[in-house]
């Protein structure tokens, strides 16, 4: 239920067929990493993205360290990823033991630009993690077509873009490995939770071997190799099959919100919301707003202010160069997208009246900060 005082940025949309079906799991005994839940989550949601094979993780971030375990990546190799991301795809490629090689977005899809990606390439590349931001998948072709003249691994991190479609294909699917995060606010939930998908079956058996203590097929308790506690509960499983079965409506009406967020925000030249490309179905896992000519203090006022008559918003992410583990040159694109945009309030539970009420607020707040903008500029 939506407090009408208070918008905040997200929540998850829980319905009586989770309660049902994770009441259903628990009453079976089987709570932790075995139970029907689990087999059946990852065939369903691999069915969904159009690939053969899905493993459930811990969570989004130990699914992307799982994912370059697998295809041998460590010590003394290069993983080129954007600088305008959550901290997860960088933290992922340092647990492996390789490094992050971050470069520059597209202004328009806020994703991994493939000409970056180009000038980035050393002998020591292994691979390329690709993140689908926002809801809005990259450009895979430009991407894959790069990969395949230098022998690289491309990993998708559709951590924020479950059911996003590249040129009629789902996200998961367009590469080696992807990469989803079920954490509470992401368009699917399991609470925690994470899964990767691949149509590779060598790959998806080394995953799982992995993901499983690295324990021997043939003799139980017997391990060859140093592996991970990486698996999903079967509690969680079951909380993620009924949201699957949802998984169309929650689209849907994150499209709505979309619509009528367009419909109400005063957007202009200056005040822009999610571009979507030609080619691209966004899920708009948030909405995001970019406003042109502010800076990172007036973005923080202007906030501060939404908060205080009721509006939560979020700012995009920081740029991983700026942070002091991964220091490095400052990719311009990216430091100013990180610095103008931010996230409105986008959740199942809001109506059209809803967003008209969070819009109008933004109107008059925006109001006031493009006039000081404008002042400033003068």
């Amino acid at each position: 239920m939506v407090n009408k005082h208070f918008y905040p940025v997200s929540m998850p949309s829980i319905t009586e067929k989770e309660i049902s079906y994770v009441n259903k799991a628990m009453q079976s005994g089987w709570v932790s990493s075995l139970g029907e839940c689990i087999d059946k989550f990852e065939q369903e949601f691999a069915k969904y993205c159009g690939v053969k094979y899905a493993l459930t993780t811990s969570n989004g971030t130990t699914g992307l360290h799982l994912a370059l375990a697998t295809l041998n990546i460590g010590p003394g190799d290069e993983v080129i990823i954007p600088d305008l991301t959550f901290v997860a795809t960088a933290n992922a490629v340092s647990h492996a033991g390789a490094k992050s090689v971050i470069v520059d977005i597209d202004p328009d899809t806020l994703c991994i630009s493939s000409e970056a990606i180009m000038q980035a390439i050393t002998p020591k590349t292994k691979a390329i993690i690709p993140v689908h931001l926002y809801g809005h998948p990259c450009d895979m072709d430009a991407i894959n077509k790069i990969a395949k003249k230098h022998g690289l691994f491309v990993i998708e991190d559709a951590a924020e873009a479950h059911g996003a479609e590249y040129k009629g294909k789902r996200v998961g699917a367009l590469s080696d490995i992807g990469v989803f995060s079920l954490y509470g606010n992401k368009i699917i939930t399991t609470g925690e939770g994470g899964i990767l998908t691949t149509d590779d079956l060598l790959i998806y058996e080394r995953a799982k071997f992995l993901r499983d203590h690295a324990m021997s097929k043939e003799k139980r308790y017997y391990h060859p190799e140093i592996g991970y506690n990486y698996r999903m509960t079967n509690i969680q499983a079951a909380m993620g099959l009924a949201q699957l079965e949802r998984i169309d409506e929650i689209i849907k009406h994150r499209n709505d919100l979309y619509s009528w967020y367009q419909e109400f925000i005063n957007t202009s030249k200056t005040v822009t919301l999610n571009y979507v490309a030609e080619w691209a179905k966004s899920t708009y896992w948030m909405i995001c707003m970019e406003i042109e000519g502010i800076d990172y203090d007036t973005r923080a006022i202007f906030m501060a202010k939404l908060k205080e008559l009721g509006v939560d918003t979020r700012p995009y992410f920081c740029t991983v160069s700026a942070m002091p583990m991964y220091s490095s040159e400052n990719n311009p694109v990216s430091k100013y997208k990180s610095d103008i945009g931010l996230n409105l309030p986008t959740f199942f539970d809001l109506t059209r009246e809803n967003v008209k009420e969070i819009s109008e607020i933004v109107n008059t707040v925006l109001s006031e900060i493009t006039q000081t903008i404008s002042k400033c500029e003068v």
